[in-house]
């Protein structure tokens, strides 16, 4: 447990960032589940994934490449299916 006080308060900050960040990467980690599965149409959830992947390079959660990344690899998956 840190001592100094700046250091308190970054730990209670890191704590914050990390939860809001696995917000982000959790969202797109479920639709990506749900394309695989093949649940709902899979329009929505192409449109619905990529949406979330770029709210999360916008948010600089995720890199912008890695972003891309995973987006190619779904569409390279669907037109596979």
């Amino acid at each position: 447990m840190p001592i100094i006080a700046s250091a308190k308060k970054k730990m209670r900050k890191d704590k914050k960032r990390t939860a809001k960040n696995l917000k982000y990467i959790s969202n797109y980690k479920e639709t990506l589940k749900m394309l695989k599965k093949g649940g709902k149409s899979v329009g929505d959830l192409i449109s619905k994934y990529y949406s979330q992947v770029d709210k999360a390079v916008k948010e600089n959660i995720i890199h912008k490449n890695k972003g891309k990344r995973l987006k190619s690899k779904v569409g390279k998956f669907v037109t596979k299916k």
